[in-house]
């Protein structure tokens, strides 16, 4: 009877420590670590921000949904505005804005739109180490719009540059289900330069927004030169494994699954999280924005922190009634602003030396903390893993997945990056007699 009862003794308290670390767990505590980030680097967030709340406008000249201090864009600046009834499912609505204010073409994705059937459509096409790309994993759907985008757009993109006189950089941005788009939509553009005539991989940018989790966690490290992911607090997209599908499946009970992902995630060991390559992650560098502190009421004025984090990635849910909420674009617009302003406010008090001089020291740092990154990512022998991210992964690391996930090997599909843009175009995408891209229900596999 005593070692029964010391038995439950021990298991409440074990349940009871368990709680009181979850219930306890707050989003500022996934970037305690960072430094913060410089208002140079910072300073683009806000207005792309209001670039993809423009996607959702009709009419800029006569905005019904614009933020607080107005979009601050020219509208004879959109070069083209695409809807769902053009992109037929193929992808989320987008808008291109040629921005010569500050020479930048910008690509922006609207978030997912939940009356839209072809938006779910993407969501579920996909399946845990389904499909193959550059030496890791990505999600399927996802994939297939940025490859679909890519060829519908690419001349487009080619000509702007190139009538801007081959400076303006190309920044292609999303909000949720966008910034999985996107983001892959940057992948392909990095390895395929020659389609938007030969643009230079520095001046290639993404911003992805509220990020989904769209790529395995060496690619996510290899892109984060190129690729930027902001965070607002507790967001929970960037943080659960769960595939997208089964979120969007669940969204009218999200914190249920929520709460059982937290449950069955403290039972998975680091490692084997690490070393799983199929598992995705949030895109590139993070930008998390923190606004809020443990058992204290309000907001605080919001702080930004920066990383490339390859353990501790936004591992933990967070169990708070703003999880949904910091994952709307309105809110991220909003915070985003205030944290830039307050930057500002704050550098300009205390940075004595010229700014000129500063941003050349913080673009040094960037560049060694990606190097950082990309040695501790091999260093935990997280799989398919490259010390240079301009290496083109080795034929031994497009292997099928190993043993252990046997079960789900015979249905992986794969795409090699690195060949011809028409190669990558046929494996997706069936053309009709017309010239008109189908997407493929499944893609084939290459060999």
């Amino acid at each position: 009877m005593s070692f029964s009862c010391g038995l439950e003794c021990v298991v409440l308290l074990g349940c009871t420590r368990w709680a009181w670390k979850r219930c306890t767990h707050i989003g500022s505590d996934d970037s305690a670590t960072w430094p913060t980030a410089t208002p140079d680097e910072f300073d683009p967030v806000p207005r792309i921000c209001r670039i993809i709340l423009a996607v959702y406008e009709l009419d800029l000249r006569n905005p019904q949904w614009e933020p607080s201090g107005g979009y601050r864009l020219n509208p004879d600046w959109v070069i083209k505005r695409v809807t769902y009834e053009q992109t037929q499912g193929r992808a989320p609505p987008y808008l291109i804005y040629c921005d010569q204010e500050h020479r930048q073409i910008v690509l922006a994705i609207r978030g997912l739109n939940l009356a839209k059937e072809s938006d779910y459509k993407t969501l579920l096409d996909n399946r845990l180490g389904k499909q193959m790309f550059d030496g890791g994993y990505v999600h399927h759907g996802l994939l297939k719009s940025a490859v679909w985008l890519l060829n519908e757009e690419s001349e487009t993109l080619k000509r702007l540059w190139v009538e801007n006189g081959s400076e303006y950089e190309m920044v292609f941005v999303g909000h949720s289900l966008g910034s999985g788009v996107a983001a892959l939509l940057t992948v392909i553009v990095v390895n395929h330069r020659d389609r938007l005539g030969g643009i230079p991989r520095e001046k290639i940018q993404c911003y992805a927004v509220a990020p989904a989790r769209c790529m395995s966690l060496n690619l996510a490290v290899k892109y984060a030169d190129v690729i930027y992911s902001v965070v607002l607090q507790d967001d929970f997209l960037p943080r659960t494994p769960t595939p997208l599908e089964d979120i969007f499946k669940s969204v009218f009970c999200l914190p249920c699954l929520l709460f059982l992902v937290c449950l069955r995630d403290t039972f998975i060991p680091e490692n084997k999280k690490l070393g799983d390559p199929r598992r995705l992650y949030a895109p590139g560098r993070m930008y998390h924005i923190v606004e809020r502190k443990f058992c204290r009421c309000g907001r605080f004025p919001p702080e930004v922190r920066t990383a490339i984090p390859v353990d501790g990635r936004f591992e933990h849910i967070v169990l708070s009634c703003n999880a949904t909420s910091d994952h709307g674009i309105v809110w991220i617009e909003r915070e985003a602003e205030k944290a830039l302003q307050r930057m500002r406010e704050s550098s300009s008090e205390t940075v004595t030396t010229p700014p000129k001089v500063q941003k050349l020291e913080r673009l040094q740092t960037i560049e060694i903390e990606h190097k950082n990154a990309l040695e501790r990512a091999v260093s935990l022998n997280i799989p398919h893993a490259v010390i240079n991210p301009e290496e083109v992964p080795s034929h031994e690391s497009r292997r099928e997945p190993s043993e252990s996930h046997s079960e789900d090997a015979s249905e992986t599909k794969s795409v090699s990056i690195s060949g011809n843009w028409d190669e990558v175009v046929e494996k997706l995408f069936n053309k009709d007699e017309s010239g008109e891209l189908h997407l493929k229900s499944e893609a084939k596999a290459l060999k």
